[in-house]
């Protein structure tokens, strides 16, 4: 029978606890919804993910035909939403709200064209959480850049 000394000991349990804390982050992963190959979308919450203008502009054509199936579905294909966001982002556009646009060539806007777009559609507050987010910005100073655009 083969003896373990200090070093086998310490190899063995650095082992365990490697194999140990990977099972713990897939676990966690999982229990939090990840998706292994999964399409990656807009995971902002409360926020709507920009939308191309053409797919914005065949969204509200099928609403206003009746087809919210149809306009719901669309919107995940393109999207990679779930069901409550693509609801949501149908809903909105089919009110004729506005949301932010993906230009031509997929960037992203600029902060300030995303916060003129939330505050269009009247969402002032979560204008706010998105300018203290990528900012660093304090409430009051966020507050502040909202209301002076």
């Amino acid at each position: 029978m083969p003896a373990f000394g200090p070093a086998e000991v310490l190899f063995l349990l650095f082992g365990v606890l490697v194999i140990g804390a990977a099972i713990f982050v897939i676990f966690a992963a999982v229990r939090a919804g990840a998706r292994p190959g999964g399409q990656l979308a807009w995971r902002t919450p409360g926020l709507l993910p920009p939308v191309p203008a053409h797919v914005q502009q065949e969204v509200r054509e099928l609403w206003a035909a009746g087809k919210k199936v149809a306009a719901i579905k669309l919107v995940r294909e393109r999207t990679g939403l779930g069901l409550k966001e693509a609801k949501l982002l149908t809903e909105t556009l089919g009110a004729g709200h506005a949301v932010p646009s993906d230009p031509a060539g997929g960037a992203v806007p600029d902060l300030a064209t995303r916060v003129r777009d939330l505050k269009a559609a009247g969402r002032t507050e979560q204008a706010v959480f998105l300018v203290r987010g990528e900012t660093g910005m304090g409430q009051s100073e966020a507050e502040a850049f909202v209301n002076a655009l």
